[in-house]
């Protein structure tokens, strides 16, 4: 079963940048479609990115493209979300995803704890 545990959340300013990491164990992540999702309170869970397994396609919100980057390092098992040009609407917590798709096409899904992240001045 695989397990992925976030990291790099907190309060910052707004214009200011964080670096989220979700660490991907028991399985290798290249087995697995990757995202980022986030929920504000009182709202929907909603995609902010996501990175193929093969690595070679990535997508992004509109509200986020330009500012977040979504990347991965497979030699140490982690994905990232770079954030930059942060806005008080970024405030939510921040949840990595894994989707493992099987030979008949079904799909597991497999959610991190998330990071809180906060834009305030």
């Amino acid at each position: 079963q695989v397990q992925l545990v976030e990291s790099g959340g907190g309060l910052v300013q707004p214009g200011g940048s964080l670096r989220l990491s979700c660490l991907v164990s028991q399985r290798k992540m290249t087995n697995y479609d990757m995202s980022w999702y986030r929920q504000a309170p009182g709202k929907e869970r909603e995609l902010v990115a996501s990175i193929t397994s093969s690595g070679t396609s990535t997508r992004y919100a509109d509200s986020v493209k330009g500012r977040f980057t979504i990347s991965r390092d497979t030699a140490k098992n982690t994905l990232y979300l770079q954030m930059n040009s942060l806005k008080h609407e970024d405030t939510a917590t921040y949840y990595c995803k894994a989707v493992y798709t099987g030979f008949a096409g079904n799909q597991y899904d497999h959610w991190g704890q998330g990071t809180q992240v906060t834009v305030s001045s």
